[in-house]
Order: C-alpha cells, then sequence, then structure tokens
C-alpha cells in the first residue's frame, strides 16, 4: 500500500514528465511546418536603391569599451544613402565608454548623420533608452542592434523589401556567429541558437503564429512600435512584450532565415547565466502579463496553443528539475512496491518526447550547416542537452520570479571582443567575482545525482541510470564553468 507522501511523489513525477512530453509535442509540431515551409522554396527579394525609406538605426549600449567601435565601425559601413540613415548611439554608460562614444561620433559625424543620446537616468534599462529614442527618431523605420553585433553592409537592403507588404510591423533576421568555434560553451550556444533562429521562427511563421523581435537584428516599423504602446520596461524582455502586444493589435511579422546578422556569443558561463536568467525570466513576465489577451483573440485553438507554448517554454526547465529531484525517491519507490512496475513501464512513453525534442535539433542543424552536419549533431546534441540540464535550477528559478512577480533589474551581458580560441578575455572588467548560493547548489545537486547513479546500481534498476549520469555530469559542468573564471576576475 503506497503512503501519502509516495502517493504525491509519483503524482508529481508523472505530471512533470507529461508536461515536458507536451512541450516537446509542440516542438515536433512546429519541425513539421518548418519542413513543409521548406517545400515551398520562397525567394526573398532585395530592395533596390530607388525611393528608399528614412531609417534610423539605433544602437542601445551600456559600458561596452571592449565591442563599441566595432559595433559604430559596422553600422557606419552600412550600404545605404546618408541622407536617409540617422543612426542614434543610445549611450547609458557610466564608464570610459562614453568617452570612446564621443570620440566615434565626432569623427563618423563629419560625414554621418549620427548622434550620441544621453539620458539623465537609466529609468527602464534598454526599454527605456529605446522609447527615449523613439520620441526622437526621424525614420519611418527603425533598426535595433545590441553591442555584440556586426550587422553587414546590405543587411538593410535585404531587410527592408519585407515592407513592401503595409500590415507588417517587424522584420526579424537570423542570428549568426562571429566566435561559434571559439570553445564548447559558444558552440553549444550557436547548436541552441540555431535551432530558435530556423525550426522556431520558421515553423511559428508558417503556421500563423506569434512569432517574436529577438532584441537586436531586426527592423520595426516606428508606426507599429507607437500602434502598441511603445517600449515598456515592465518586463525584462521588452522584446517578446512588444512583439506580444504589436500582433494582438493586429500586425504582422515576417522573419528572414536568409538574412544573417553576425554577433558574439559569450564565452564565459557567468555571461551566458546573465543572458538565459534575462531570457527566462522575461518571458515568463511577459506571460503574465499578456497570456489573457492572447486567450481572448479570435484566432484558431492552435495558434493559442502555440502562444502558450511560446510564452511558457522556459518553464519546461521548471519541471526537468523537479523530475530529475524526484527521481532518486521513485527509485526507492520502485524498489519498495514492485507490484508497479507496471505504472513505471509506462513512462517509456516519454521517450517518444526525447526522440521528438532530437528530430527538432536534427533537422535544426542539418539545415544550418549541411556539410559535415551527422558527426557534428551526435557530439554536440548529447552534450547540448546535458549542460542545458546542468542549468536548470538556475533557469527554473528565473522563471519562478518571473511567474510570481518578483522584480529585478536588468542585468547586460557583458561582451568580450574574443573571436578565435588564443584571443584572451582575461581581465575584463565586467566580469563578476562572487560565488553565490546558486553555484554552491549546483555542485551539490551533482553529487546528488552521483548518489542517484550509485543507488541505481545498487538497486539493479538501470531504467534512470543514464538520466541521473546526464544530470550529474550536466551540473558539474555548469559549476566547474561558473567557478573556473573567478580567480581570473579577482586578479583583475
Amino acid at each position: 500500500m503506497l503512503f501519502a507522501l509516495e502517493f504525491i511523489t509519483i503524482l508529481i513525477y508523472c505530471l512533470c514528465l507529461f508536461m515536458i512530453f507536451i512541450f516537446s509535442m509542440g516542438q515536433l509540431h512546429l519541425t513539421w511546418h518548418y519542413l513543409q515551409y521548406k517545400k515551398q522554396r520562397r525567394n526573398h527579394q532585395d530592395l533596390g536603391k530607388e525611393n528608399l525609406p528614412n531609417v534610423t538605426v539605433q544602437l542601445p549600449i551600456y559600458n561596452e569599451r571592449y565591442v563599441v567601435k566595432r559595433l559604430i565601425k559596422a553600422v557606419i559601413d552600412l550600404d545605404y544613402p546618408k541622407d536617409k540613415l540617422e543612426i542614434q548611439v543610445l549611450d547609458d554608460s557610466n564608464d570610459d565608454t562614453v568617452d570612446l562614444v564621443d570620440e566615434l561620433v565626432d569623427n563618423y559625424g563629419k560625414d554621418h548623420n549620427i548622434k550620441a543620446i544621453r539620458r539623465e537616468d537609466r529609468v527602464g534599462f534598454k526599454a527605456g533608452a529605446l522609447q527615449y529614442g523613439l520620441r526622437l527618431a526621424k525614420g519611418e523605420f527603425l533598426a535595433i542592434f545590441d553591442a555584440d553585433f556586426i550587422p553587414e553592409p546590405d543587411f538593410l537592403l535585404k531587410s527592408l523589401g519585407a515592407f513592401a507588404d503595409k500590415s507588417i510591423g517587424m522584420v526579424q533576421t537570423r542570428w549568426g556567429h562571429v566566435n561559434k568555434d571559439y570553445s564548447v560553451l559558444t558552440k553549444l550556444q550557436a547548436f541552441g541558437l540555431d535551432a530558435h533562429f530556423s525550426i522556431e521562427q520558421v515553423g511559428r511563421s508558417q503556421a500563423g503564429s506569434f512569432i517574436n523581435f529577438n532584441g537586436t537584428a531586426g527592423i520595426w516599423r516606428k508606426a507599429c512600435i507607437i500602434d502598441a504602446g511603445g517600449w515598456s520596461a515592465d518586463t525584462l524582455t521588452e522584446d517578446l512584450d512588444l512583439s506580444y502586444r504589436a500582433q494582438i493589435n493586429g500586425w504582422k511579422f515576417q522573419y528572414l532565415e536568409n538574412v544573417v546578422a553576425p554577433a558574439e556569443l559569450p564565452v564565459l558561463m557567468s555571461a551566458v547565466k546573465s543572458q538565459q536568467f534575462r531570457w527566462n525570466k522575461g518571458a515568463a513576465e511577459t506571460a503574465r502579463k499578456n497570456l489573457r489577451k492572447v486567450l481572448r483573440l479570435n484566432i484558431s485553438w492552435i495558434n493559442k496553443f502555440h502562444a502558450v507554448l511560446h510564452l511558457f517554454n522556459s518553464s519546461v526547465f521548471i519541471f526537468l528539475l523537479i523530475a530529475g529531484i524526484l527521481s532518486i525517491p521513485m527509485l526507492y519507490i520502485k524498489d519498495a512496491h514492485p507490484n508497479l512496475e507496471m505504472l513505471f513501464n509506462l513512462g517509456s512513453v516519454f521517450l517518444f518526447g526525447f526522440l521528438s525534442i532530437a528530430f527538432f535539433y536534427w533537422i535544426a542543424n542539418r539545415e544550418i550547416q549541411p556539410q559535415g552536419h551527422k558527426k557534428y549533431y551526435l557530439t554536440m546534441f548529447p552534450t547540448f542537452l546535458t549542460v542545458i540540464m546542468g542549468l536548470s535550477l538556475h533557469n527554473a528559478l528565473a522563471v519562478l520570479e518571473g511567474l510570481l512577480g518578483f522584480k529585478s533589474p536588468f542585468i547586460r551581458t557583458p561582451k568580450f571582443n574574443v573571436f578565435k580560441s588564443k584571443d584572451s578575455w582575461k581581465g575584463n572588467v565586467y566580469i563578476s567575482s562572487k560565488l553565490n548560493l546558486l553555484t554552491i547548489t549546483e555542485g551539490i545537486l551533482a553529487l546528488y545525482f552521483v548518489f542517484g547513479i550509485a543507488l541505481g546500481i545498487y538497486l539493479e534498476d538501470w531504467g534512470l541510470l543514464f538520466f541521473h549520469a546526464m544530470l550529474a555530469i550536466g551540473f558539474a559542468v555548469v559549476f566547474f564553468l561558473s567557478v573556473k573564471p573567478l580567480k581570473y576576475a579577482t586578479e583583475s
């Protein structure tokens, strides 16, 4: 007979597995839409140089001494008529980045319409800077680039043509990776991002579902931003929030998979974590803010379903973490109640969910990297999945904060200006040197799942051995990569 605690453990564990399965089915459906889109062979026409619209390029920056020169130089080199191009450097910096920006603006200002725009205070962080610049912008369209991006000269000419349809309010392009091969960590980030910028964005667009501006490397129609209520700082993902508000108001978005904007990937785990925290918590905050409005729309149930999965996508980390923690008590319960063997075997149906995710990343990797993708995939997919599992505590806490309404400031992701493995990030003044409780807990969880491996061997129950091994390795890797840079940060 099951005790109440055992029953609750089984119930919660199965619920978590079921939710992970639902999210996996959503990804599989997007993959199907992506493959349908590829069959259509749509071609996007570049914009000619006749009758070009006025464009304002906005560069929101905050303390970017390592990359600001590279960013501004790339925007200056955009192939676009100077008399139709306005460049706003939305500089909220409080370090020597200010002097670098002033020098660059003075030099380029002789031949280009470029201005440094500064506010009295940093209210609203990036969203506040963009809204401030919006009021001063003269362009009909606004292109936005974060400090880690290096747009190609033909970016505007390749992207603006999509706005021939007056209902298009925003055009998003695919992120490229200038330092993908810097380390295993950058390769893993590229692997994950490539799936989002192929399967997810294209799949949602093909299905007629909500898609999102990714915060950078996109162009907005100014009228769309104003109609949607402008930039708001009440979530950490102002981009996702504005995207939903605009589409709720009837604007259409277009994603251009074939237009690539190169960018620098974070090279330290601490930087990856700050970025992941902002994305995951902000998505949860946006869900709290906009979900009811989406559900009230007169759209198909499948589009509502995908909107729910989109807004709550980061919640899968909560279910993954809980399932992982409870999986060890489940070994005891299974050993104590062999009569429940059939019930536990039903869990194998969720293997289909894992295979769906594997297929999702297989298709994305094949499209992005057609040469040698098989070997690359077989190496990167299990490694990526393992490290993602190791980030489940960090990301789950971020989601919970967002869902519960806990507010926190916008924490920028530090940039390093590194491309090759020989380039050094040591001495970067933006690196945190603190060992926090979260990192310590990740180390403890690594040991916890090592215990799970030992327990499975002791009980001769091999069903969860692979799962526990991935969790143990994942948390150990995340802990190690979080601690390793601290000595260099202290020295600087």
